[in-house]
């Protein structure tokens, strides 16, 4: 016996998951923006406060990695956890517990 789970959104269900979800792409632009703006900054500051040093490369890395990851999240592009992971891990757990009740 195969279980096939369908989500049965009504109206207004379908409309707040929406919702999130631009409510999710807007954070990512707007940490965009922030990433996009305060970086040169960075780079100008540390430019002339000591540049015999360039610190601001670990700015752009670990915040251009905070980024990459956030547009993945926002995007829903995962490889790994996406919509079909979930359905896939769902079915193997409830397969799981009926052998257990077998």
């Amino acid at each position: 016996m195969e279980i096939v789970m369908e989500p049965d959104y009504t109206e207004a269900e379908r409309y707040y998951q929406a919702q999130k979800r631009v409510q999710e792409v807007r954070k990512f632009y707007e940490h965009l923006i922030v990433f996009l703006i305060s970086n040169p900054i960075l780079i100008v500051v540390n430019l002339m406060t000591c540049p015999g040093y360039l610190w601001f490369v670990w700015s752009l890395l670990g915040w251009g990695f905070a980024i990459i990851m956030h547009g993945i999240k926002a995007f829903r592009v995962s490889p790994a956890f996406n919509k079909e992971w979930e359905e896939r891990k769902i079915k193997e757990i409830l397969e799981k517990e009926n052998k257990k009740w077998e």
